[in-house]
């Protein structure tokens, strides 16, 4: 072989290398954009108060989460202009279980969808809130607020983290459905004081909401003896609560409209801006499912009343 042709043929193989070694650095940084996993960050750093109460392995049964011991959250960015809002989501699950993707991830991808920072909250359960005890047919308070715990601990570490995550300190709400609405009320009737003792510098700011929105809520009928338009006496309204937004069906089988009706009353006494919106129709748990109904456009709704309420622009 001359050697100009073993010049040419090595040449040749250089370049097919080349291309070779081209088209895996391609495949490899083209990798992470397929994938779906998002990273989930634990709120407790040091050690989680009241644990050991929740008991046996987390578990997914067709998206429903329970048994949840060690809360995370989960950040999903702005997809396009930033608003500077943030969104802390409380799925539901009558606290004995999450509504982890109709009422968590769904619900965040929306946020994300129009600017605002969406933040899912796999807090603890269950019997982490009020709920229905089987053996007694009847309803408990929970031994330890753990649900409330890691409310408080999340609003807390997104505002101390605010600028590195990119959010205004000043705008950071919380979105819940049926336990999780209730869970929305709780924190934003208790905010000056944490259920826990304070941990390290996050636990240090103020974990108030600066707006609330609860579709669907339950368990704000508990405790009451006096008559059919009494508050939870367990939820202390005054007004520094935030701003809330309520929704609900009326043809609710699961927590009926009475739910939100009290809330409400409670809110305008108290001179907190609300706004109420009650539907003929939608049930419970209908989440962001395509419906015929009217009750379908909430996102619109709630869209609107966050620029009114000065949280996001047009």
């Amino acid at each position: 072989m001359s050697l100009l042709k073993i010049k040419i043929l090595i040449a040749l193989i250089f370049i097919g290398l080349i291309s070779c070694n081209q088209k895996k650095t391609h495949q490899q940084a083209k990798a992470p954009e397929s994938s779906t996993e998002r990273e989930q960050l634990p709120i407790w750093t040091k050690s989680i108060p009241d644990s050991g109460l929740i008991k046996g392995s987390e578990t997914n049964n067709d998206g429903m989460l329970t048994n949840v011991s060690n809360p995370t959250i989960t950040i999903y960015p702005p997809k396009g202009e930033n608003t500077g809002a943030a969104v802390v989501v409380f799925p539901g699950g009558g606290y004995s279980a999450l509504a982890i993707e109709l009422e968590g991830s769904e619900i965040c991808e929306w946020l994300a969808s129009i600017g605002i920072t969406g933040v899912l909250l796999k807090y603890r359960v269950p019997n982490s809130g009020p709920h229905w005890d089987k053996d007694c047919d009847c309803h408990k308070d929970a031994e330890k607020p753990l649900a409330l715990e890691d409310a408080q601990r999340t609003l807390g570490l997104l505002r101390y983290h605010a600028k590195e995550w990119n959010i205004d300190p000043r705008k950071i709400g919380v979105i819940g459905f049926s336990a999780g609405g209730h869970l929305v009320a709780d924190i934003s009737t208790h905010y000056n004081k944490r259920a826990y003792p304070t941990m390290d510098e996050a636990d240090k700011v103020s974990c108030r909401p600066d707006f609330g929105i609860a579709l669907y809520p339950g368990h704000m009928l508990e405790h009451t003896t006096k008559n059919d338009y009494q508050l939870n006496p367990t939820l202390p309204i005054d007004n520094n609560v935030p701003p809330t937004f309520l929704l609900q069906a009326g043809n609710d089988p699961v927590d009926t409209i009475q739910n939100s009706l009290v809330y409400y009353i409670a809110l305008k006494k108290a001179a907190v801006p609300v706004e109420y919106h009650i539907y003929a129709e939608g049930g419970h748990a209908f989440g962001l499912k395509k419906s015929d109904l009217p009750i379908a456009n909430w996102p619109k709704l709630v869209q609107t009343w966050l620029h009114t309420i000065k949280m996001i622009s047009n």
